[in-house]
């Protein structure tokens, strides 16, 4: 019998309703945060482990993805609405009485929308854990190199009304199930029932739509100021990064330690961008480590840890 069980709920947050999953019930308070294509589904992994460690853990839908509330306008998904959205869930956390700190997760689109919550400080967080997305300046300064453009071309496609969605979606959303086994270096994390997972959430009638509003809005509304110029960020952070990333440069990740006061960053070699679902038992002992203040492992070939303490 699981120790931790996870369990589902619908959390009243910013004039929304999230579907949640939930671990545990300590006093901590840790916010998991996926990316695109994903859903909470993607932390499986890693919510039983905050369980452990003492956290109450919240791996929310967001907005416009699974059974969460699906805003239609394109306008819905921009940056403030976002960040609002995580503010909102802390607040109703704490008026369920969970009083402890917040740890605040994040990988991919999420660490885009964890990144800038960060950095405005719009709750106080006690630490902070993003996986396989860069801190905000250094994107928008690298992002505009040729080897980096190669990579985003997908960011431009997401532009064109419509057209996105019909491919994504065509036969029985292949596409969407491919980018997870098809970037993935270990493709044995994404069998069949995790893949079609992934694609029922992208059939959902208004869905896919709604996770690509995400690049929409940002691509067209204004950058938030602390991406531009932001502030020394004070919260401890770790960053995990899988090397094997066709999205996102490696490169990216130079120079984060001039940006962030407490940083630690960790990289697992042939390890895809899916980092935490394709090596969630090298990412868990990482995290355990960095969070009980232990040194944290170094990873090898294969995402396999070479120093277990």
């Amino acid at each position: 019998m699981n120790a931790h069980p996870i369990r589902t709920a619908y959390i009243e947050a910013n004039g929304l309703a999230f579907e949640v999953d939930i671990c545990g019930d300590g006093q901590k308070f840790a916010l998991l945060l996926h990316g695109f294509p994903e859903s909470k589904f993607s932390w499986r992994h890693q919510m039983p482990l905050f369980a452990e460690l003492g956290y109450t853990v919240w791996a929310p839908n967001l907005r416009g993805y699974g059974g969460t509330s699906r805003p239609k306008d394109r306008a819905a998904y921009a940056m403030s609405y976002l960040l609002d959205d995580v503010a909102g869930l802390i607040d109703a956390a704490r008026a369920r009485g969970i009083s402890g700190p917040t740890t605040l997760v994040s990988h991919d689109w999420g660490g885009v929308i964890a990144w800038t919550f960060a950095l405005a400080g719009i709750r106080p967080l006690e630490r902070f854990i993003v996986m396989n997305l860069p801190h905000p300046a250094l994107m928008a300064k690298r992002i505009r190199t040729w080897a980096q453009l190669k990579k985003s071309w997908y960011i431009f496609f997401f532009q064109i009304p419509w057209l996105p969605e019909k491919l994504l979606l065509a036969r029985n959303a292949r596409a969407i199930g491919e980018a997870f086994r098809g970037m993935a270096v270990d493709k044995s994390r994404f069998p069949d029932e995790v893949l079609d997972h992934y694609r029922k959430n992208a059939q959902i009638p208004g869905a896919m739509t709604a996770m690509i509003n995400y690049y929409r809005a940002g691509f067209r509304g204004p950058q938030p100021e602390v991406w531009s110029d932001p502030p020394i960020l004070e919260t401890p952070t770790l960053m995990i990064w899988g090397e094997e990333d066709s999205a996102l440069g490696k490169e990216l990740t130079y120079g984060t330690d001039e940006l962030v006061s407490d940083f630690t960053i960790r990289y697992l070699p042939q390890v895809s961008h899916w980092v935490q679902q394709e090596a969630p038992e090298t990412v868990n002992a990482m995290v355990r480590a960095w969070i009980e203040g232990r040194h944290v492992p170094q990873a090898g070939l294969g995402g396999r840890l070479l120093i277990a303490d």
